[in-house]
């Protein structure tokens, strides 16, 4: 039995993005810890969509065009400049959108640290100005996360009904026509994932107990994030797959790339913790980027001197937790400005994750690389302490 849209939509309606917040919490985005890239660039986003003229899908609140220039930076014909959210191939990006605005899915595919939360995030906010329609994927995802769940208090006192259901992420955005986002796919177990198959290649989501089901409106769609890098990692069944675009998530092609990356997100972090500016510590995240670059490729930069990578992924999502923790502790126990002694143990840290295997790693490359290079005798003194 096929149940309109609107007789199924969720009880839970999302208020406007300035509304609902709760008793004492602010209603602005700048109170917030980690607004959500709809808050934090909302002016960006309310810019592109006031001189955008082209073509929209169905729901969108954006062009392909204006979505992708959000991702990618530009300047607009008023002089609004939009700021870069990911760095990268524009081809990536344009695809990526282009299959958001056909009805297949699209899987962000990557190692850890290569900005596919980030990218699926931004998507959603330029897509659907909506980014919290999200499954976060653990080992302990359940069913309900993806279909739906039941108010237990309701169930038991009426019986299965409308009141009763608790819809998930994935169904409110195929009732409204939103875009829903599962967080790392390959960590839901097998038989979770392919509870999204008939979704995606049906577009309904039976329920059974009441005899209807959610038909998806025209917008919907989801964006999924997963990598193959990590222990617990479950393969997508061949049926699951077929049912996704995969678009690959490349780490950054040049130190220089690296660099500018790391920098743009440390400052956007920098700023929301009152930290130091970036330009005053660029050196030393130049030398953060080339010591994961280099430990993560097996060789420096230079070509000549082969090395042991270590069992960590050394990603540039790492390079930024490790620089952000850098100016933390330059800000409150230092002069505020990066130096080497505030990077060593964060490097530390990401670099020797086996005590064992990964340490005679690091001080082989402390002796071998970081000892014989021009200008980092500081650097070399700082590692040297944080690894006695």
């Amino acid at each position: 039995m096929s149940v309109p849209v609107a007789s199924v939509e969720p009880t839970t309606v999302r208020p406007p993005v300035s509304e609902g917040l709760g008793e004492g919490v602010s209603e602005s985005a700048g109170e917030a810890l980690r607004p959500h890239a709809e808050h934090a660039f909302a002016a960006e986003l309310a810019a592109l969509a006031a001189q955008d003229d082209r073509p929209r899908p169905a729901r969108w609140r954006l062009s392909p065009w204006a979505v992708a220039t959000y991702l990618l930076g530009g300047t607009l014909p008023d002089g609004t400049v939009i700021t870069p959210k990911y760095v990268g191939p524009r081809r990536i990006v344009e695809v990526a959108v282009t299959t958001l605005a056909t009805d297949r899915a699209l899987l962000l595919l990557g190692v850890p640290g290569t900005a596919k939360t980030w990218v699926s995030e931004h998507l959603a906010a330029a897509v659907s100005g909506d980014s919290t329609l999200l499954v976060q994927g653990t080992a302990g995802t359940p069913e309900e996360a993806i279909r739906y769940g039941w108010n237990y208090a309701e169930l038991l006192a009426h019986g299965p009904s409308r009141d009763a259901l608790v819809p998930s992420p994935v169904m409110r955005a195929m009732a409204e026509g939103m875009t829903a986002r599962v967080e790392e796919l390959t960590r839901i177990p097998a038989d979770v994932q392919d509870t999204l198959i008939t979704i995606l290649s049906e577009k309904v989501l039976p329920i059974p107990e009441l005899g209807q089901e959610v038909q998806a409106v025209r917008g919907f769609n989801v964006i999924a994030t997963a990598n193959d890098r990590d222990r617990g990692v479950n393969e997508l069944s061949s049926a699951l797959r077929r049912r996704f675009n995969t678009v690959v998530l490349p780490l950054p092609d040049s130190a220089d790339a690296e660099v500018d990356i790391v920098s743009r997100r440390v400052d956007q972090i920098g700023r929301s913790l009152d930290l130091p500016a970036v330009p005053e510590g660029i050196d030393e995240i130049r030398r953060v980027v080339t010591v994961f670059r280099e430990l993560r490729d097996g060789v420096t930069a230079d070509g000549r001197t082969k090395l042991k990578s270590p069992s960590g992924t050394l990603s540039t999502a790492e390079a930024i937790s490790v620089v952000t923790g850098g100016l933390a502790l330059a800000a409150h126990f230092g002069d505020g400005v990066l130096r080497a002694s505030d990077v060593a143990a964060g490097i530390l840290g990401a670099v020797v994750r086996d005590p064992a295997a990964d340490r005679v790693i690091w001080q082989e490359y402390l002796e071998a690389v970081v000892r014989e290079r021009d200008g980092w005798k500081d650097f070399y003194r700082a590692c040297r302490e944080v690894s006695a």
